[in-house]
C-alpha cells in the first residue's frame, strides 16, 4: 500500500469538509404541499417493468465456476455506469456474512502499514449512501441493500456497496471525501479502498487456506471518473500522495482521473463470522452552505444557486435472530435557496425555500433482496420563476418487481411531467417534456 506520512491528515481534512453538530434535532414538523406530494408518491403504484440487461456484460471463472455480470453499478436500469465493480466474493459470500466479517474486526491495521488515525483506524459500520443497482446473468437486476463504511460520514471514509448475484456477491469499494457544505461525496480512489478490503478480509481469517483468492482477467484498465480541480485543489498534500495524485494544484477546469487496474480480486470464503442480531442507529445533521448548479428546472449549467441550511439524517439498520436484515434511511431538510449570477456571484432574486426529503428502505433474507429510494426536492413558492419540484422513485427487487420514475414540475407546468429516461441518455431536467 501507499506509504505516505499522514501525521496532519485529520487537521488538514477538516478544512475540506465537515459534518454539522451530531446532536439530535427535530425536523420541521410540516412541509405542507411537499408532504402531500411525497406521501402521494410513496403510496402510488409506480408501474413495474422488465428492464433489459445492460450492455457490456463480462464473465469471470473461478474454481470451475462462472459468473456473468455487469462490471459497473448504476442509479437506474439503463446501461449508464455509475461506479466500477472492483470486488467479487465466492463461497460463503452472502452480503450479510461479509457484513458480519467486517463488523467483527477492530480498527488496528498498523501491522499492515496503516496509520493510527481516522479513517485508517476506524471500524466498519452500516453506511448511509445512495441506493444503486447491479446486474447478474440469470439473476437480473439487484439492489445494493447492504452498504458498509469505514470511517465517519465525513470528512473522508471508505465505502462499500454489495450486490448479491446467486451464490456470488459483487461490490464496489471506494475512498471518498465529503464535499464541503453538502451531503455529497466525491470519489478519490478505487484502488486504495480495494486494498483496505483485501487487508480486512485477510484479517477476518475466513478465506480458504488452500485457495484464499484469485483475480479476474483484465476487464477495464481505463480511469473511471475524475476529481474536478475545485475539489482536488483543497486536498492536503498527504491525501494527494495517498491517492497517487499530482503534488501541485490542478489548473482551473482540469480533472484528475481516478485510475483502475482492470483486475478484480475474488475472495474465496470458506467460513463465516457469526451474525450478531442487533440494531445500529445513526442520527446527525449536515449543514449546507454551497454554490451549486440548479439541479432541475434550469436554463442550463450556468444557472447557479446558493443553498444554505440543515438536513437531518437518520438511519436504522437491524439484523434479527432469523437473519433478516432491514435498513431504513430518512433525510429531511428545509433550506434557503438564492438564485446567483454565475459571473458575479451576486444574488439575482429573492431567496426561496427548498424542501428536501429522501427515504431509503432495504430488506435481505434468505429468499429475497429488495431496495427502494424516493427523493423529493421542492423549491417554493410555486409561482416564482426560480421554483420547481423534482420527484424520483427507484425500486429494485430480486423477484423482478423493478421500477424507476422521474417526475418534474417547473413554473410553466400545471402538473408533474414524467421525464424518466430508461435508455442510454439522461433525462432532460432543464425544461419539462411534452405530455
Amino acid at each position: 500500500m501507499k506509504t505516505a506520512t499522514l501525521t496532519v491528515f485529520i487537521t488538514a481534512m477538516i478544512c475540506v469538509a465537515w459534518i454539522g453538530c451530531s446532536e439530535t434535532i427535530s425536523p420541521t414538523e410540516s412541509f405542507g404541499d411537499s408532504d402531500v406530494a411525497f406521501s402521494a408518491m410513496a403510496a402510488s403504484d409506480v408501474p413495474a417493468a422488465e428492464y433489459p440487461a445492460p450492455g457490456g456484460l463480462v464473465s469471470v471463472e473461478f474454481l470451475g465456476q462462472n459468473l456473468t455480470f455487469w462490471p459497473h453499478t448504476g442509479v437506474d436500469f439503463s446501461s449508464i455506469p455509475q461506479d466500477p465493480i472492483n470486488l467479487i466474493f465466492y463461497g460463503k459470500a452472502d452480503p450479510r456474512d461479509i457484513r458480519a466479517a467486517l463488523l467483527s474486526l477492530d480498527g488496528d491495521r498498523t501491522a499492515y502499514g496503516y496509520w493510527d488515525i481516522p479513517p485508517f483506524n476506524a471500524t466498519w459500520d452500516d453506511a448511509i449512501g445512495d441506493v444503486q443497482t447491479g446486474y447478474g446473468d440469470g439473476e437480473g437486476w439487484t439492489g445494493g441493500v447492504i452498504q458498509l463504511a469505514c470511517g465517519d460520514y465525513g470528512p473522508v471514509r471508505f465505502h462499500i456497496r454489495l450486490f448479491k448475484i446467486g451464490q456470488w456477491t459483487v461490490g464496489n469499494a471506494h475512498f471518498e471525501v465529503l464535499v464541503d457544505g453538502t451531503a455529497d461525496h466525491e470519489v478519490l480512489s478505487w484502488e486504495r479502498a480495494e486494498e483496505l478490503v483485501l487487508v480486512d478480509m485477510n484479517r477476518a481469517g475466513l478465506l480458504d487456506e488452500a485457495v484464499p483468492m484469485g483475480y479476474s482477467q483484465f476487464i477495464d484498465q481505463a480511469p473511471f471518473r475524475a476529481i474536478p480541480w475545485y475539489i482536488y485543489n483543497f486536498l492536503p498534500p498527504e491525501v494527494r500522495d495517498y491517492i497517487d495524485g499530482p503534488p501541485g494544484d490542478l489548473p482551473e477546469g482540469a480533472f484528475h482521473p481516478v485510475p483502475t487496474d482492470g483486475m478484480i480480486p475474488i475472495f474465496n470464503l470458506a467460513d463465516k463470522a457469526p451474525r450478531v442480531p442487533e440494531v445500529r442507529y445513526q442520527d446527525f445533521v449536515i449543514e449546507y452552505g454551497q454554490y451549486v448548479p440548479k439541479p432541475f428546472c434550469s436554463s442550463g449549467p450556468a444557472d447557479l444557486i446558493r443553498v444554505d441550511g440543515p438536513v437531518h439524517l437518520v438511519q436504522t439498520a437491524e439484523l434479527t435472530d432469523d437473519g433478516t436484515y432491514t435498513v431504513t434511511f430518512r433525510a429531511d431538510g428545509e433550506l434557503s435557496v438564492t438564485p446567483i449570477d454565475a459571473l458575479t456571484f451576486q444574488a439575482t432574486g429573492e431567496w426561496l425555500v427548498a424542501v428536501v426529503k429522501e427515504h431509503h428502505d432495504g430488506l435481505m433474507t434468505d429468499h429475497v433482496a429488495q431496495a427502494s429510494a424516493m427523493l423529493l426536492q421542492n423549491i417554493t413558492p410555486a409561482d416564482d420563476p426560480n421554483a420547481g419540484s423534482f420527484l424520483k422513485h427507484l425500486r429494485v427487487n430480486s423477484n423482478g418487481l423493478d421500477a424507476f420514475q422521474i417526475l418534474l414540475k417547473c413554473p410553466e407546468s400545471d402538473d408533474y411531467v414524467d421525464v424518466t429516461d430508461a435508455g442510454d441518455g439522461q433525462p432532460d431536467l432543464t425544461t419539462p417534456a411534452e405530455k
